[in-house]
Order: C-alpha cells, then sequence, then structure tokens
C-alpha cells in the first residue's frame, strides 16, 4: 500500500512538475517597459531642451553625422508627431513637466485651425496632437481644432469614389484623377472619434465607406497591399495599382503593410465588424512570415539587394504597436503569436544597434522614409519615436490585462 501512495504521489508531482513547465514555456519574456520609458525620457529632455517651440517648427528628422533634430514646417504631414510623444510621456511618467511641455508643443499647431488644407494627412498632424491632449486631460478645448480637420478631411471625399482623396497635387504632377493611398487608412480614426463625439453618422460612414474600398482594391490575393489606387474620378474602378514610396508597383513596401495592419486593426476597435479584424490579421500574418530573423523589415519586401537593403525602424515601432491592438482583438492561439511577435519586434529596437542612446537625440536609428526618392534613408524619423512609444505603453497595459502573458 505505501509503494502505491509512494508511486501515485511521484506521478502527480511529474504531472505538476510537467505542468510548470508547459506553463512556463507558454510565457514569454516581455521589452522591460519600464527600463525603455525612462530611456525615452532621458532622450526627450535632451530635444526639449535644445528645441524652441517659437520658432514653429517640429522635428522631423536626425541627419547623418548630427545630435539634434531637423525639423519642418507647422503644416507638415509630420508635424503632429512630437506633440504627441510629449503626451504620451505624460501619460508614461504622470509627470507635469511633461504635460507642460506637450500643451506647449501642441499650441505650436494652432495656426493649421485657419489654413486652407490640400491634403489628406490631418489625421496624422491633428489627432495624434490635439486628439491625445484630449484623451489624456478631457479638456474640451482641444477638440475644436480635431472637429475643424475632419470636417476639412470630409471635403476630400468622393462619394462616387468611396474613398478619400490623397495626394491632392498628384491631379498636376502624374494626371492622377483620383487616388488613394493605403496610409490614409490612418486618417480614419479621427473621423471615426469625431463621429461618436458629436454623435454624428456622417463622419463614421465616409471612414467605413473607404476602409471598404480599401479593403477591396488595395490588397492582393496574398494580403500585401499596394502603395497607390488611381481611381476614375466618377467611378469607384481602378485604373492603376502602384506604388510611390516603395521599391515595386508589386512589391511589399514594409512601411505601407504596417499602415494595413494599424488601419484595420483601428477599425475593428471602433465598429466590431469582423471582416476588419480578419483583413488586420491576414494582413499581419504576411508580413510576419516574410520578417528577418531579427523582425525588423527591410525598408521593402522584395527590395533587390537584400539582405544588403536597409532596415526600417519605424515600419516595425507601427507594426509592433499594432500588433499589440491586434492581439487584444484577437482569441488564443493568435492573441499569443501577435503580442509575441510584437515584443520580439520592441526587443530588437530596444537593443545597442537599434537605441540612439549617445549618439543623437532620437529614440530609433535607422529608418527609411522615401529611398526611391533618396529621402531620409537610414536615419531617425519622427513617427518612429511615436510609434516606439506608443508600442510601450500599450504593451504597459497588455500586461495589466494579461498577467499571464509574460515570464
Amino acid at each position: 500500500m505505501k509503494k502505491l501512495v509512494t508511486l501515485v504521489s511521484l506521478m502527480i508531482c511529474m504531472w505538476s512538475c510537467d505542468s510548470q513547465k508547459e506553463n512556463t514555456q507558454d510565457k514569454f519574456t516581455c521589452v522591460d517597459v519600464e527600463k525603455q520609458i525612462r530611456y525615452c525620457e532621458k532622450q526627450l529632455r535632451k530635444s526639449v531642451e535644445n528645441l524652441d517651440p517659437q520658432q514653429k517648427k517640429l522635428p522631423r528628422n536626425i541627419e547623418h553625422g548630427e545630435a539634434t533634430w531637423s525639423c519642418s514646417h507647422w503644416s507638415g504631414w509630420t508635424a503632429g508627431f512630437y506633440p504627441g510623444i510629449l503626451w504620451y510621456m505624460y501619460e508614461a511618467t504622470n509627470d507635469n513637466y511633461w504635460k507642460e511641455k506637450a500643451t506647449e508643443w501642441t499650441l505650436v499647431l494652432d495656426s493649421n485651425k485657419c489654413r486652407d488644407w490640400k491634403d489628406h494627412d490631418l489625421g496624422f498632424v491633428m489627432y495624434c496632437s490635439y486628439g491625445n491632449a484630449y484623451r489624456l486631460t478631457k479638456d474640451t478645448s482641444w477638440l475644436s481644432p480635431i472637429y475643424m480637420a475632419a470636417d476639412t478631411l470630409m471635403t476630400l471625399f468622393n462619394p462616387q469614389v468611396g474613398t478619400i482623396l490623397s495626394w491632392p497635387w498628384m491631379k498636376r504632377k502624374k494626371g492622377w484623377p483620383h487616388n488613394t493611398i493605403i496610409d490614409n487608412m490612418m486618417n480614419l480614426e479621427m473621423l471615426m472619434f469625431v463621429a461618436q463625439m458629436k454623435n454624428d453618422e456622417r463622419y463614421r460612414q465616409v471612414a467605413i465607406q473607404h476602409a471598404n474600398m480599401t479593403k477591396q482594391h488595395h490588397f492582393r490575393d496574398d494580403f500585401t497591399t499596394y502603395h497607390v489606387i488611381v481611381y476614375d474620378s466618377a467611378r469607384p474602378v481602378p485604373l492603376q495599382k502602384v506604388t510611390f514610396q516603395g521599391y515595386a508597383d508589386n512589391s511589399m513596401w514594409a512601411r505601407g503593410q504596417a499602415w494595413a495592419i494599424y488601419g484595420f486593426t483601428m477599425m475593428y476597435r471602433f465598429t466590431k465588424q469582423k471582416e476588419y479584424l480578419v483583413q488586420a490579421q491576414k494582413a499581419a500574418d504576411v508580413y510576419l512570415e516574410r520578417l528577418p530573423e531579427d523582425y525588423i523589415p527591410y525598408w521593402d519586401f522584395m527590395a533587390p539587394n537584400i539582405p544588403h537593403e536597409e532596415r526600417d525602424a519605424s515600419a516595425a515601432a507601427i507594426t509592433a504597436s499594432a500588433l499589440i491592438e491586434l492581439a487584444d482583438h484577437s482569441e488564443e492561439p493568435l492573441r499569443q503569436k501577435y503580442f509575441q511577435s510584437s515584443q520580439k519586434m520592441l526587443a530588437t529596437l530596444s537593443s545597442e544597434e537599434y537605441l540612439a542612446d549617445d549618439k543623437n537625440h532620437a529614440f530609433l536609428l535607422h529608418s527609411v522614409g522615401f529611398k526611391p526618392a533618396g529621402g531620409e534613408i537610414d536615419m531617425p524619423i519622427i513617427y518612429a519615436d511615436y510609434y516606439y512609444l506608443e508600442a510601450l505603453l500599450r504593451t504597459k497595459q497588455f500586461k495589466e490585462k494579461y498577467p499571464n502573458s509574460c515570464m
């Protein structure tokens, strides 16, 4: 009898140990969020002490061999990212110093309220800045500029095509009747937010129509994306499917695929329409399947000289942030797959190879803006930093919601 009890006890112990081993294997080592936020805060202090908001210019990139940010006009498409970073730092630290800096730099964009906009990037400019300002303070004075930007964005919507016009100047430059780029999915978040705040379905319907047309025409059969769809301006018929910033018309431009993953994940958050979730998952799956071992993409997945092509930290940061939200919306095992993939991306971005540290004032090195035109190749770019910090904050929130997701 004693032998039987001993044998049963041993079997229970072995089962328990195996079970604990399996549970440990299921867990994953996440990036050290607090450590990386402290690093970002250190870098951000360098820039705020060096920059003057009275100049009405905002960080864009850091040129090779330089330590400080090159700045662009307050009307540029990247203008909202630096104020957004400051708001994220306030969220991360609850330090009023960062709230004051975020407020100061957001108000640099105030002139945009009176600007005759002729471009589609209002979501990037006004929602990353004023949108975060309202989200974190609930001060309704931040809402008016967002509403004005949304109304202006609505004027670029072509109901005969069903999408928002991108790059109106391309009509003159290339003779495109009506074009839409995959990047434009990112501007829909502002429309969905305004629809909720104003209880006005017009904004929501425009965003949904745009997303539906993008889903129909921007994706190939393998769920890689075209950068630009040129439409007939009088009907929803694609005339051309091309690239502008990628390697080739049929290649997968890394940042474009990142915009698609992020944009459709965001649309699912607002609508809970399953088709958007599935689209985001399919776009994410093909992206992950084709990544190098370190999880940082080449600037284009089909660039001709891989592995001697530049990596794009900005695409990695955008995708990492998107995957964390996508994981939250997905069921297992996809939840674990997307979250762990995001952490692998962040782990590489948080390594010595990608951190700017003492080299300059940015968070991240090695982004690519517009290689075919020779612009912003292998340098820090402001939106990489924005989405990197956003991904860190999202990691923290995910771990709080799913405490067993990390070791």
